[in-house]
């Protein structure tokens, strides 16, 4: 090759190279859940990708509770706002079934562990859909105010103290959709474990778990965000009440309130990305860029930090160490931790992401009875 030839072709190439980094966008809108959880996102993954990045832009709309219903209407608008979306598993797998979320290559859009496992491997079954990119496995588990216990009674410790407001008076804040409370509803009304999913895909079952619950309705008050429960908690509104471990944990250690955790039958579940589909290629690009880069192996041990959930990757967990602020071991606080997860209850993705529509509208109508 002439020395002409071979400047015009390293010339294209950096065209070329120059035209790729232009194409990639320089903001994104992220969508998540607000409070502890999305400020343990911002501190452990957007922050050091700004700084990396200081042409980015993120910015945060913390409506992953309506993820489903709100990414179905920017579809049929066409009109898709949101670049990358924090939903929990079943909805991740609604979306996709529904073809609103993108599926992935996971060796592809994902970097490897920092022990060399391929991120296949390295997230293994935690990849419960084509499209859905693990973060975090939490649970959803009950604290309760300890100055509120009555005297001469021992603290709550199962889960079937939430129906009993005989020995445990008081408001309880439960959250505003089926999914855990029909659950635990049934485990509470003599249904065992391991036949819960089973009772509950029933027109009885569904109506038996109703009824478990109408024994406390008049006594709850429904929350929406998971920043309800602690809140309600610190204000003293309520004695017990469900919500996120992480919130709690934030409402416990870092506020310093009179709070205790009751981890029986905490119900497992897991927290991720999913990608909408039909992003334009900029947009794509630049998520992309940011998922690698926020779901790496230190990242994901980073966040671990500054909220008590359990990091997806199996790499990351021996790198998971102190509270970034408190100092705090932050093993112990995990919901995988063995004296907590004594008794746990196993989510199940599938159940909901096929029911989930059908329950959903009995419950509401339930609600307004």
């Amino acid at each position: 090759m002439t020395l002409r030839k071979t400047i015009l072709a390293t010339s294209a190439l950096s065209v070329i190279a120059g035209a790729a980094v232009a194409e990639m966008a320089n903001d994104m809108t992220l969508v998540s859940w607000g409070g502890a959880y999305q400020n343990s996102q911002q501190k452990a993954y957007v922050e050091p990708y700004l700084e990396a990045h200081p042409e980015v832009s993120a910015t945060w709309d913390e409506s992953s509770a309506e993820a489903v219903a709100k990414l179905r209407a920017m579809n049929e608008a066409g009109n898709i706002t949101w670049d990358l979306v924090d939903v929990v598993a079943a909805d991740a797998i609604r979306l996709c079934d529904e073809g609103l979320a993108m599926e992935y290559d996971p060796e592809e859009l994902l970097a490897e562990g920092e022990d060399g496992s391929s991120a296949e491997d390295d997230f293994g079954d935690l990849i419960v859909s084509d499209c859905f990119i693990p973060q975090i496995v939490y649970s959803t588990t009950f604290g309760y105010r300890t100055d509120m216990v009555p005297e001469g009674v021992d603290a709550p410790s199962e889960i079937c103290d939430v129906f009993d407001l005989e020995t445990y008076p008081g408001k309880r804040s439960l959250e505003k959709r089926p999914i855990n409370n029909m659950e635990w509803a049934l485990l509470c009304d003599g249904v065992a474990k391991e036949d819960v999913y089973d009772v509950l895909e029933t027109e009885e079952g569904q109506e038996q778990a109703l009824a478990k619950l109408d024994t406390i309705k008049d006594s709850v008050i429904w929350w929406s965000a998971g920043a309800d429960t602690p809140q309600l908690l610190a204000d003293g509104e309520v004695f017990m009440g469900s919500t996120y471990n992480g919130r709690l944990f934030s409402v416990i250690e870092e506020q310093d309130q009179p709070v205790a955790m009751m981890w029986d039958a905490q119900v497992f579940d897991l927290d991720g990305w999913i990608i909408p589909a039909g992003l334009p290629e900029d947009r794509l690009a630049r998520v992309k860029d940011f998922v690698k880069f926020a779901t790496d192996t230190q990242r994901l041990a980073d966040q671990a930090a500054y909220i008590s959930y359990g990091p997806a990757r199996k790499s990351s967990a021996p790198l998971v160490g102190k509270h970034a602020d408190l100092g705090i071991d932050m093993g112990p606080h995990m919901p995988t931790d063995p004296e907590n997860a004594a008794n746990t209850f196993v989510y199940n993705y599938g159940f909901w992401a096929d029911y989930r529509d059908d329950i959903d509208a009995k419950f509401q109508a339930w609600l307004t009875k």
